[in-house]
């Protein structure tokens, strides 16, 4: 699968996602190790702590199947169907993604028609470990 493949399918993902609080639609589109997209969308709550980012979603979904070994994951946000701003993971998302991936974990973000491709380590070179 391609990045713009896998950026495609993660606005997709977005265009499924529940905010009525924010707006903020976000797609996730995470491609395991054996080549099958796992996609998530976010669902927000008016509890805002019980809303879950796209990026979670995609991971849950995943490793509810027993799924547990990544090669990259693309996202995209933005409103009323703007997905070409940059939308890196939350802090909350970065430590999910350091639980079941490595350092080199690809994470492809869209920059308006550029792609951006990061390493898990780069966005997040310090996960809380036990």
């Amino acid at each position: 699968m391609t990045e713009h493949e896998l950026l495609q399918a993660a606005e997709n993902a977005a265009r499924n996602a529940y905010a009525p609080y924010s707006g903020f639609a976000v797609g996730a589109a995470l491609l395991s190790s054996d080549g099958v997209v796992y996609t998530g969308c976010n669902i927000e709550n008016r509890s805002f702590g019980a809303t879950c980012c796209a990026e979670r979603t995609a991971f849950f979904k995943a490793v509810s199947e027993g799924v547990y070994d990544f090669d990259a994951i693309a996202i995209v946000g933005g409103k009323d169907g703007d997905f070409t701003k940059l939308c890196p993971p939350c802090g909350i998302c970065r430590q999910v993604m350091a639980e079941f991936c490595s350092g080199d974990f690809k994470i492809l973000l869209r920059d308006g028609e550029k792609v951006q491709t990061h390493t898990l380590s780069g966005l997040f070179p310090l996960p809380f470990s036990l």
